[in-house]
Protein backbone atom coordinates (compact mmCIF):
# COMPACT_ATOMS: atom_id res chain seq x y z
CA UNK A 1 0.00 0.00 0.00
CA UNK A 2 1.23 3.19 -1.09
CA UNK A 3 2.24 5.50 2.18
CA UNK A 4 -0.09 8.29 2.36
CA UNK A 5 -1.35 11.00 5.33
CA UNK A 6 -4.88 10.49 5.11
CA UNK A 7 -7.95 11.16 7.26
CA UNK A 8 -11.38 9.97 7.17
CA UNK A 9 -14.70 10.96 8.92
CA UNK A 10 -18.55 10.15 7.99
CA UNK A 11 -22.12 10.86 8.38
CA UNK A 12 -25.60 9.45 8.38
CA UNK A 13 -28.58 10.85 7.16
CA UNK A 14 -31.90 11.11 9.19
CA UNK A 15 -33.77 8.27 8.26
CA UNK A 16 -30.48 6.45 10.25
CA UNK A 17 -31.98 4.56 13.27
CA UNK A 18 -29.60 6.81 15.93
CA UNK A 19 -30.60 9.82 14.09
CA UNK A 20 -34.30 8.71 14.42
CA UNK A 21 -33.58 9.21 17.90
CA UNK A 22 -31.83 12.12 18.33
CA UNK A 23 -34.61 14.02 16.36
CA UNK A 24 -37.68 12.52 18.25
CA UNK A 25 -35.18 13.42 21.78
CA UNK A 26 -34.97 17.05 20.65
CA UNK A 27 -38.20 17.07 18.98
CA UNK A 28 -39.27 16.69 22.65
CA UNK A 29 -37.29 19.33 23.52
CA UNK A 30 -38.50 21.96 21.42
CA UNK A 31 -42.10 21.16 22.73
CA UNK A 32 -41.48 21.38 26.27
CA UNK A 33 -39.78 24.59 25.67
CA UNK A 34 -42.10 25.85 23.69
CA UNK A 35 -45.10 25.64 27.02
CA UNK A 36 -42.20 25.88 29.47
CA UNK A 37 -39.13 27.68 28.37
CA UNK A 38 -37.82 26.68 32.09
CA UNK A 39 -38.34 22.80 31.30
CA UNK A 40 -35.66 20.58 32.42
CA UNK A 41 -35.26 18.17 30.05
CA UNK A 42 -33.36 14.97 30.09
CA UNK A 43 -34.66 12.42 27.14
CA UNK A 44 -33.63 9.11 25.72
CA UNK A 45 -35.14 7.38 23.04
CA UNK A 46 -35.15 3.91 21.86
CA UNK A 47 -36.18 2.51 18.68
CA UNK A 48 -36.32 -0.29 17.11
CA UNK A 49 -38.60 -2.17 14.02
CA UNK A 50 -42.17 -0.58 14.24
CA UNK A 51 -41.46 -0.02 18.31
CA UNK A 52 -40.07 3.37 19.88
CA UNK A 53 -39.08 3.84 23.75
CA UNK A 54 -39.46 7.21 25.23
CA UNK A 55 -37.47 7.49 28.50
CA UNK A 56 -35.72 9.97 30.90
CA UNK A 57 -36.50 13.10 32.79
CA UNK A 58 -38.37 15.93 32.48
CA UNK A 59 -39.32 18.90 34.71
CA UNK A 60 -42.06 20.84 32.55
CA UNK A 61 -44.67 23.43 33.65
CA UNK A 62 -47.42 21.84 30.98
CA UNK A 63 -48.44 19.07 28.88
CA UNK A 64 -46.85 17.57 25.59
CA UNK A 65 -48.30 14.40 23.27
CA UNK A 66 -45.31 12.66 23.08
CA UNK A 67 -47.10 9.91 21.09
CA UNK A 68 -47.93 12.29 18.33
CA UNK A 69 -44.44 13.69 18.50
CA UNK A 70 -42.21 10.37 17.20
CA UNK A 71 -45.19 9.75 14.50
CA UNK A 72 -44.32 13.33 12.86
CA UNK A 73 -40.55 13.05 13.70
CA UNK A 74 -41.25 9.61 11.93
CA UNK A 75 -43.18 10.98 9.09
CA UNK A 76 -41.58 13.84 8.08
CA UNK A 77 -38.43 11.63 7.64
CA UNK A 78 -40.35 9.41 5.65
CA UNK A 79 -41.16 6.17 7.69
CA UNK A 80 -44.75 6.28 5.91
CA UNK A 81 -45.18 2.29 4.35
CA UNK A 82 -45.15 -1.01 5.83
CA UNK A 83 -42.30 -2.28 3.78
CA UNK A 84 -40.01 0.30 5.62
CA UNK A 85 -40.68 -2.01 8.64
CA UNK A 86 -41.07 1.16 10.81
CA UNK A 87 -44.30 2.83 9.70
CA UNK A 88 -45.72 6.11 11.46
CA UNK A 89 -49.56 5.44 10.83
CA UNK A 90 -48.76 1.70 13.18
CA UNK A 91 -45.71 2.57 15.54
CA UNK A 92 -46.02 1.38 18.91
CA UNK A 93 -44.70 3.91 21.24
CA UNK A 94 -43.90 3.62 24.96
CA UNK A 95 -43.57 6.58 26.89
CA UNK A 96 -41.51 6.08 30.20
CA UNK A 97 -40.79 9.53 31.02
CA UNK A 98 -40.61 10.75 34.66
CA UNK A 99 -39.74 13.78 36.80
CA UNK A 100 -36.31 14.90 37.06
CA UNK A 101 -34.25 14.72 40.55
CA UNK A 102 -34.72 17.69 42.97
CA UNK A 103 -30.94 16.33 43.98
CA UNK A 104 -30.04 17.36 40.64
CA UNK A 105 -31.91 20.41 39.89
CA UNK A 106 -30.94 22.48 43.21
CA UNK A 107 -27.73 23.36 41.75
CA UNK A 108 -29.35 24.94 38.78
CA UNK A 109 -30.85 28.09 39.60
CA UNK A 110 -32.20 30.37 36.46
CA UNK A 111 -33.49 32.85 38.70
CA UNK A 112 -30.10 34.69 38.31
CA UNK A 113 -28.19 33.31 34.97
CA UNK A 114 -24.76 35.16 36.22
CA UNK A 115 -25.10 32.44 38.96
CA UNK A 116 -26.78 29.56 37.63
CA UNK A 117 -24.53 26.55 38.15
CA UNK A 118 -23.87 23.53 35.15
CA UNK A 119 -26.83 20.96 35.58
CA UNK A 120 -23.53 18.40 35.53
CA UNK A 121 -19.99 17.95 35.53
CA UNK A 122 -17.83 17.36 32.40
CA UNK A 123 -15.11 18.32 29.54
CA UNK A 124 -16.67 19.74 26.39
CA UNK A 125 -14.59 20.66 23.17
CA UNK A 126 -14.65 23.03 20.37
CA UNK A 127 -12.87 23.59 17.24
CA UNK A 128 -12.47 25.37 14.34
CA UNK A 129 -10.01 25.65 11.50
CA UNK A 130 -9.01 27.75 8.57
CA UNK A 131 -9.29 24.67 6.09
CA UNK A 132 -12.97 25.96 5.23
CA UNK A 133 -14.83 28.63 4.57
CA UNK A 134 -17.16 27.91 7.52
CA UNK A 135 -14.01 27.30 9.95
CA UNK A 136 -14.86 23.51 9.79
CA UNK A 137 -12.45 20.41 8.45
CA UNK A 138 -12.98 19.54 5.15
CA UNK A 139 -13.53 15.96 5.70
CA UNK A 140 -16.61 15.42 7.82
CA UNK A 141 -18.03 18.77 5.61
CA UNK A 142 -17.46 16.70 2.87
CA UNK A 143 -19.54 13.44 4.12
CA UNK A 144 -22.25 15.83 5.56
CA UNK A 145 -23.03 17.53 2.30
CA UNK A 146 -23.19 13.91 0.71
CA UNK A 147 -25.90 13.07 2.88
CA UNK A 148 -27.39 15.99 2.60
CA UNK A 149 -27.77 16.24 -0.70
CA UNK A 150 -29.07 12.41 -1.55
CA UNK A 151 -31.60 13.32 1.20
CA UNK A 152 -32.84 16.63 -0.34
CA UNK A 153 -33.47 14.55 -3.83
CA UNK A 154 -35.17 12.08 -2.05
CA UNK A 155 -37.86 14.36 -0.71
CA UNK A 156 -37.94 16.45 -3.71
CA UNK A 157 -38.82 12.65 -5.87
CA UNK A 158 -35.71 13.00 -7.97
CA UNK A 159 -33.72 10.44 -6.36
CA UNK A 160 -35.27 6.94 -7.63
CA UNK A 161 -35.30 4.37 -5.74
CA UNK A 162 -34.30 5.33 -2.17
CA UNK A 163 -34.85 5.29 1.07
CA UNK A 164 -34.47 7.58 4.12
CA UNK A 165 -31.36 5.68 5.76
CA UNK A 166 -28.16 6.30 4.24
CA UNK A 167 -24.35 7.20 5.47
CA UNK A 168 -21.56 8.53 3.50
CA UNK A 169 -17.80 7.99 4.15
CA UNK A 170 -15.21 10.50 3.13
CA UNK A 171 -11.12 10.07 2.62
CA UNK A 172 -9.17 13.34 2.63
CA UNK A 173 -5.34 12.69 1.09
CA UNK A 174 -3.18 15.04 2.74
CA UNK A 175 0.06 14.13 1.65
CA UNK A 176 0.56 16.94 -0.37
CA UNK A 177 -0.59 20.11 1.92
CA UNK A 178 -0.41 22.52 -1.23
CA UNK A 179 -2.94 19.47 -3.18
CA UNK A 180 -5.13 17.95 -0.91
CA UNK A 181 -7.71 15.80 -2.61
CA UNK A 182 -10.38 13.45 -1.88
CA UNK A 183 -8.75 9.99 -1.72
CA UNK A 184 -11.95 7.85 -1.43
CA UNK A 185 -15.97 8.61 -0.84
CA UNK A 186 -18.07 5.67 0.46
CA UNK A 187 -21.50 5.93 0.58
CA UNK A 188 -24.00 3.35 1.44
CA UNK A 189 -28.23 3.94 0.59
CA UNK A 190 -30.98 2.63 1.49
CA UNK A 191 -32.96 1.03 -1.29
CA UNK A 192 -36.42 -0.03 -2.65
CA UNK A 193 -36.78 -3.55 -3.50
CA UNK A 194 -37.15 -4.13 -7.50
CA UNK A 195 -34.19 -0.94 -8.10
CA UNK A 196 -32.21 -1.24 -10.88
CA UNK A 197 -28.92 -1.54 -9.01
CA UNK A 198 -26.33 -0.32 -11.55
CA UNK A 199 -28.36 2.75 -12.40
CA UNK A 200 -28.96 3.80 -8.53
CA UNK A 201 -25.10 3.66 -8.12
CA UNK A 202 -24.51 5.61 -11.55
CA UNK A 203 -26.64 7.83 -10.28
CA UNK A 204 -25.36 8.29 -6.65
CA UNK A 205 -21.38 8.38 -8.35
CA UNK A 206 -22.57 10.77 -10.78
CA UNK A 207 -25.48 13.48 -9.08
CA UNK A 208 -24.27 13.20 -6.01
CA UNK A 209 -20.53 12.38 -5.19
CA UNK A 210 -19.07 14.18 -8.47
CA UNK A 211 -21.31 16.97 -7.45
CA UNK A 212 -20.43 17.29 -4.48
CA UNK A 213 -16.72 16.98 -5.09
CA UNK A 214 -17.18 20.09 -7.82
CA UNK A 215 -18.75 22.09 -4.92
CA UNK A 216 -15.69 22.15 -3.09
CA UNK A 217 -13.50 22.61 -6.24
CA UNK A 218 -12.03 19.52 -5.73
CA UNK A 219 -10.76 15.88 -7.82
CA UNK A 220 -13.48 13.95 -9.33
CA UNK A 221 -10.73 11.02 -10.05
CA UNK A 222 -11.57 9.78 -6.54
CA UNK A 223 -12.01 6.03 -5.49
CA UNK A 224 -15.46 4.98 -4.75
CA UNK A 225 -17.42 2.41 -3.21
CA UNK A 226 -21.31 2.27 -3.36
CA UNK A 227 -23.60 -0.10 -1.15
CA UNK A 228 -19.87 -2.79 -0.88
CA UNK A 229 -22.80 -5.32 0.44
CA UNK A 230 -24.71 -5.37 -3.06
CA UNK A 231 -28.32 -5.01 -1.71
CA UNK A 232 -29.32 -1.96 1.35
CA UNK A 233 -33.16 -2.72 0.89
CA UNK A 234 -33.99 -3.36 4.96
CA UNK A 235 -32.42 -0.12 7.08
CA UNK A 236 -33.65 2.18 9.27
CA UNK A 237 -35.14 1.19 12.79
CA UNK A 238 -36.37 -2.26 11.09
CA UNK A 239 -32.31 -3.18 10.50
CA UNK A 240 -30.82 -2.24 13.21
CA UNK A 241 -31.72 -0.35 16.48
CA UNK A 242 -31.27 3.05 17.66
CA UNK A 243 -30.34 4.90 20.48
CA UNK A 244 -29.89 8.88 21.55
CA UNK A 245 -26.45 10.18 21.47
CA UNK A 246 -24.59 7.37 19.49
CA UNK A 247 -23.35 9.99 16.71
CA UNK A 248 -21.88 12.36 19.00
CA UNK A 249 -18.63 12.24 16.20
CA UNK A 250 -20.48 12.90 13.16
CA UNK A 251 -22.08 15.84 15.26
CA UNK A 252 -19.39 17.91 15.98
CA UNK A 253 -15.76 17.48 14.04
CA UNK A 254 -15.84 13.87 12.42
CA UNK A 255 -13.05 12.70 14.58
CA UNK A 256 -10.53 15.48 13.99
CA UNK A 257 -10.54 17.25 17.37
CA UNK A 258 -11.54 15.90 20.65
CA UNK A 259 -14.63 14.70 21.62
CA UNK A 260 -15.67 15.34 25.68
CA UNK A 261 -17.79 12.17 25.13
CA UNK A 262 -21.58 13.92 26.38
CA UNK A 263 -24.12 13.71 23.41
CA UNK A 264 -26.00 17.00 22.55
CA UNK A 265 -29.47 15.70 21.76
CA UNK A 266 -32.59 15.07 24.09
CA UNK A 267 -30.82 17.88 26.89
CA UNK A 268 -31.88 21.39 27.82
CA UNK A 269 -29.00 23.84 27.96
CA UNK A 270 -28.60 23.69 31.43
CA UNK A 271 -26.99 20.46 30.40
CA UNK A 272 -23.18 21.30 29.66
CA UNK A 273 -22.70 18.38 27.37
CA UNK A 274 -25.07 20.67 25.33
CA UNK A 275 -24.37 24.80 26.07
CA UNK A 276 -21.05 24.98 26.53
CA UNK A 277 -19.97 22.66 23.84
CA UNK A 278 -21.50 24.86 21.28
CA UNK A 279 -19.89 27.86 23.36
CA UNK A 280 -16.68 26.01 23.61
CA UNK A 281 -17.27 26.07 19.40
CA UNK A 282 -17.93 29.86 19.42
CA UNK A 283 -14.64 30.55 21.30
CA UNK A 284 -12.54 28.30 19.12
CA UNK A 285 -14.09 30.00 15.37
CA UNK A 286 -13.77 33.98 16.60
CA UNK A 287 -10.13 33.02 17.61
CA UNK A 288 -8.96 31.43 14.05
CA UNK A 289 -10.93 34.57 12.40
CA UNK A 290 -9.30 36.92 14.19
CA UNK A 291 -5.86 35.25 13.14
CA UNK A 292 -5.20 33.69 16.39
CA UNK A 293 -4.06 30.42 14.97
CA UNK A 294 -4.75 28.13 11.95
CA UNK A 295 -6.29 25.87 13.81
CA UNK A 296 -7.26 25.72 17.54
CA UNK A 297 -9.42 23.95 20.08
CA UNK A 298 -10.78 25.23 23.40
CA UNK A 299 -11.38 22.51 25.60
CA UNK A 300 -14.11 23.70 29.13
CA UNK A 301 -14.70 21.94 32.38
CA UNK A 302 -17.19 21.87 34.84
CA UNK A 303 -18.79 20.88 38.18
CA UNK A 304 -22.47 20.26 38.87
CA UNK A 305 -23.68 22.91 40.85
CA UNK A 306 -20.62 25.96 39.92
CA UNK A 307 -20.80 28.62 37.66
CA UNK A 308 -17.34 29.44 36.79
CA UNK A 309 -15.88 26.10 34.38
CA UNK A 310 -12.81 24.36 36.58
CA UNK A 311 -10.39 24.78 33.75
CA UNK A 312 -10.15 26.72 30.39
CA UNK A 313 -7.20 24.82 27.99
CA UNK A 314 -6.24 25.81 24.53
CA UNK A 315 -4.48 24.23 21.85
CA UNK A 316 -3.25 25.43 18.39
CA UNK A 317 -1.74 22.12 17.17
CA UNK A 318 1.68 24.27 16.70
CA UNK A 319 -0.06 26.63 14.16
CA UNK A 320 -0.43 29.35 16.20
CA UNK A 321 0.55 33.44 15.38
CA UNK A 322 0.80 34.46 19.29
CA UNK A 323 1.98 32.92 22.37
CA UNK A 324 -0.49 30.24 23.89
CA UNK A 325 -1.26 31.69 26.86
CA UNK A 326 -1.51 35.12 25.53
CA UNK A 327 -4.33 33.62 23.36
CA UNK A 328 -5.93 32.11 26.21
CA UNK A 329 -5.47 35.25 28.32
CA UNK A 330 -7.38 37.37 26.05
CA UNK A 331 -10.20 34.39 25.52
CA UNK A 332 -10.89 34.75 29.14
CA UNK A 333 -11.07 38.97 29.09
CA UNK A 334 -13.89 38.31 25.78
CA UNK A 335 -15.83 35.32 26.41
CA UNK A 336 -18.25 34.74 29.21
CA UNK A 337 -18.13 31.10 29.86
CA UNK A 338 -20.45 30.73 33.10
CA UNK A 339 -23.59 28.25 32.19
CA UNK A 340 -26.15 30.41 32.73
CA UNK A 341 -24.76 33.72 30.53
CA UNK A 342 -24.03 31.31 27.84
CA UNK A 343 -28.07 30.31 27.84
CA UNK A 344 -28.66 33.88 27.58
CA UNK A 345 -26.28 34.88 25.44
CA UNK A 346 -27.32 32.54 22.64
CA UNK A 347 -30.88 32.59 23.56
CA UNK A 348 -31.12 28.55 24.35
CA UNK A 349 -34.08 28.97 26.09
CA UNK A 350 -36.17 30.67 23.82
CA UNK A 351 -34.07 30.23 20.31
CA UNK A 352 -34.65 31.18 16.79
CA UNK A 353 -33.96 27.60 15.47
CA UNK A 354 -35.51 24.60 16.43
CA UNK A 355 -33.40 21.95 18.39
CA UNK A 356 -34.67 18.78 16.28
CA UNK A 357 -33.25 21.02 13.03
CA UNK A 358 -29.39 20.55 14.33
CA UNK A 359 -29.76 17.08 14.52
CA UNK A 360 -29.19 16.03 11.17
CA UNK A 361 -25.39 17.02 9.49
CA UNK A 362 -23.73 18.86 12.31
CA UNK A 363 -24.61 20.88 15.11
CA UNK A 364 -21.79 22.96 14.00
CA UNK A 365 -20.53 25.01 11.09
CA UNK A 366 -24.15 24.58 9.89
CA UNK A 367 -24.14 27.06 6.16
CA UNK A 368 -28.30 26.41 6.08
CA UNK A 369 -29.21 27.36 10.00
CA UNK A 370 -27.99 30.77 11.86
CA UNK A 371 -26.74 30.13 14.74
CA UNK A 372 -25.76 32.57 17.79
CA UNK A 373 -22.72 29.93 18.04
CA UNK A 374 -21.47 30.36 14.61
CA UNK A 375 -21.28 34.31 14.84
CA UNK A 376 -18.37 35.99 13.91
CA UNK A 377 -18.82 38.87 16.08
CA UNK A 378 -15.78 38.90 18.60
CA UNK A 379 -13.36 39.43 15.92
CA UNK A 380 -12.23 42.57 16.02
CA UNK A 381 -12.59 42.84 20.07
CA UNK A 382 -9.70 39.92 19.59
CA UNK A 383 -7.93 41.73 17.65
CA UNK A 384 -7.29 44.67 19.40
CA UNK A 385 -6.02 42.28 22.12
CA UNK A 386 -3.96 40.40 20.47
Amino acid sequence: MENKKLFTSESVSEGHPDKVCDQISDAILDACLKVDPNSHVACETFAVGNYVLVGGEITCNGSIDVTHIVKDVLKNIGYDRPELGCDYHTVKVDNRIQHQSPDINQGVDRGNPEQQGAGDQGIMFGYATTETKGYMPLPISIAHKLVREASELRHAGKFPGSRPDMKSQVTIDYTDPNNVRIDTILMSVQHDEDVNLDEFKEFIHKNIMQKVAKSFKLNTDFKYLINPTGRFVIGGPAGDTGLTGRKIIVDTYGGSAHHGGGAFSGKDPSKVDRSAAYMARYVAKNLVAAGAADQLEVQLSYAIGVAEPISININTFGSEKYDVLHILEVAKKVFDFRPGMIIKNFSLLKPTFRYQDLVNYGHLGRPDISLPWEKLDKVEEIKSLL
